[in-house]
């Protein structure tokens, strides 16, 4: 078997020095980008409803850029200035990274972990006098509260927007040697819009524990599985996996 075409469930990256596109060329691959869900944010009349105030929390937890997003645009809709004080808590460098879009970086207090939600509890136990806000999608990952709620940190959850599975996806034959699965809502979609799926010999590589543990629910096999000590991301590895396919196959 050869490794010809790749699924990504995610949008094709803007930026074209993507390691995605790297791998395409170093292994002469085909890589296609198609969302498995799709993101719906909530009205900033529905989040009244959650009867939430930002401005009673002195720190907000981010899992995803997605969050981020959605955090400061719920907060632009109501017109709420964050205080230069607010304290930011990123799942992992990248996303913290990613508050530069809506905040002067360097003048907030803002941590981050490396990559699982353990790591940021370990960061989160020191600032316990904190109140936390933790914006998430519905559904979400049960560990966060979970993990929250057994390190006896005060928190609320508010939802700002909701995943969904996309009905865009019109792929009659599942011609691919290798699907990417990046969240356990794309799990079910593809069990939602596939259900007559059968891996067989397609590969399934999964991002996160919760993405991995979701796989193996739906009672279909994982082969690849990031972020791992030798791989932090999933074109890590990749690259790392097909290296050992392609030597095994010659």
């Amino acid at each position: 078997m050869k490794i010809r075409k790749i699924l990504v469930s995610q949008p094709e990256p803007a930026n074209p020095k993507s390691p995605y596109f790297d791998l395409a060329k170093k292994y002469n691959l085909k890589i296609d980008f198609k969302p498995f869900i799709q993101v719906e944010g909530v009205s900033s009349k529905d989040f009244r409803q959650q009867k939430i105030n930002i401005l009673d929390f002195t720190a907000v937890i981010f899992t995803s850029k997605t969050g981020i997003d959605h955090f400061f645009r719920i907060c632009n809709e109501l017109r709420i200035t964050v205080p230069d004080t607010m304290k930011y808590f990123c799942i992992t460098e990248n996303v913290a990274f990613y508050l530069q879009k809506y905040i002067i970086y360097r003048k907030r207090k803002i941590f981050h972990g490396k990559a699982k939600f353990q790591d940021l509890i370990d960061i989160i136990v020191k600032h316990r006098d904190d109140n936390f806000f933790v914006p998430l999608s519905e559904p979400h990952n049960a560990e966060i509260p979970e993990l929250l709620d057994k390190n006896k940190i005060s928190y609320t959850i508010g939802t700002l927007y909701k995943t969904i599975s996309s009905n865009t996806l019109n792929v009659k034959d599942f011609d691919y040697d290798i699907l990417v699965f990046y969240s356990p809502s794309g799990i079910k979609s593809l069990k939602e819009n596939f259900p007559d799926f059968v891996q067989g010999e397609i590969k399934i590589a999964a991002f996160g524990p919760t993405t991995a543990c979701a796989v193996e629910q739906e009672g279909l096999r994982l082969d690849i599985n990031a972020p791992n000590p030798k791989a932090p991301s999933m074109t890590m590895a990749l690259d790392l996996w097909l290296k050992e396919f392609n030597k095994n196959c010659r």
